[in-house]
């Protein structure tokens, strides 16, 4: 069994920010995703990105093709809205009584070169299955998302009642442990972090370990689990963000 697992557990993500981290953890974090750029100039400033830098940065993301610009306002491009949507659902998964039954995919499509098999797989993990043996992902069906109808071509679909333990199943397709003490290490950091621009930092790891979370029903779940606790504290940092934004885009953060 396989297991996505990061060096030392307990270990804090943290990534240099720069402006165009910061311009896109705004704006991902914002509903409608866009703003104008005079907004933005005062919204980056608190993390030390000045006019000048701002800039240049949309300037660049504009022409990788990150974001959208429309008559002064800067919105997020198709690819990054398809990255706010798996964002907004790792922060408020939406979850069903769990019954027992477990999501089976089995990949039954062959002659598929290294980038194929590496892109399924990224696929695969970011549905939040996990890996039982070469070909075989599984999770519990306690989530309200469809699987995409273009797996069909590529794989079987069933739904199972394994055999066994479901906690200690579940327990060898996730690093349940090292998720739970990379969520508290993250929940202490946030609580430390004094500066605008070390809260952002520490929030953007956050969420990006959110969205490793496989969101298993409770009955799987080792005891203290931190999700809940994580997930509570973004969204205070949200409503703390709010307030750095200009005011007619404060309502719309706020419900992040």
């Amino acid at each position: 069994m396989r297991k996505n697992v990061s060096e030392q557990p307990g270990e804090v993500d943290l990534r240099p920010l720069s402006a165009r981290s910061v311009v896109l953890s705004l704006l991902l974090g914002a509903h409608p995703p866009q703003m104008p750029v005079k907004d933005l100039v005062r919204a980056v400033e608190p993390f030390g990105v000045g006019g000048s830098t701002l800039r240049a940065a949309l300037s660049r993301m504009v022409s990788a093709g990150d974001l959208r610009r429309a008559e002064g306002v800067y919105g997020l491009s198709d690819r990054l809205l398809a990255r706010q949507r798996r964002q907004d659902d790792s922060v408020h998964p939406r979850t069903r009584a769990w019954s027992g039954d477990w999501e089976m995919v089995v990949i039954t499509a062959t002659g598929r070169g290294p980038a194929e098999r590496a892109e399924l797989r990224a696929r695969l993990t970011a549905l939040r299955l996990a890996e039982l043996r070469e070909g075989v992902w599984l999770r519990p069906a306690n989530l309200f998302r469809p699987l995409p109808d273009d797996l069909d071509g590529m794989a079987q679909r069933c739904t199972a009642r394994p055999a066994g333990s479901g906690p200690e199943l579940a327990a060898a397709l996730w690093p349940l442990d090292r998720w739970a003490a990379d969520s508290r290490a993250l929940l202490a950091h946030v609580a430390r972090a004094d500066r605008p621009a070390d809260r952002l930092t520490g929030f953007a790891a956050v969420v990006r370990h959110l969205l490793t979370d496989p969101v298993l029903p409770p009955e799987l779940l080792p005891p203290d689990w931190p999700g809940a606790a994580l997930r509570s504290a973004y969204a205070a940092y949200r409503g703390e963000l709010a307030d750095t934004v200009p005011q007619d885009q404060d309502q719309d953060h706020a419900r992040t």
